[in-house]
């Protein structure tokens, strides 16, 4: 299984990023284009895709994550 750790940049906002992992990037994209009233992303959409990486292994991939939202 494929697991994708992504990187967001707010077109409205360039200062902003969203960090975040899924096993289907394709779907993630389209959630995060039509976010739930109350999701974080909603005030700061529409989301440009900035990268991502693909990992093979699960724990890697969330571990990266972490260590991308932790702003070391």
């Amino acid at each position: 299984m494929k697991h994708y750790v992504y990187i967001l940049k707010s077109q409205k906002d360039p200062k902003q990023f969203y960090v975040g992992y899924t096993t289907n990037l394709e779907n993630r994209m389209e959630a995060h284009a039509n976010p739930e009233p109350r999701a974080y992303t909603r005030q700061y959409a529409p989301w440009k895709l900035e990268t991502y990486i693909l990992f093979q292994d699960k724990l890697l991939a969330q571990q990266f994550e972490i260590y991308l939202k932790s702003h070391s």
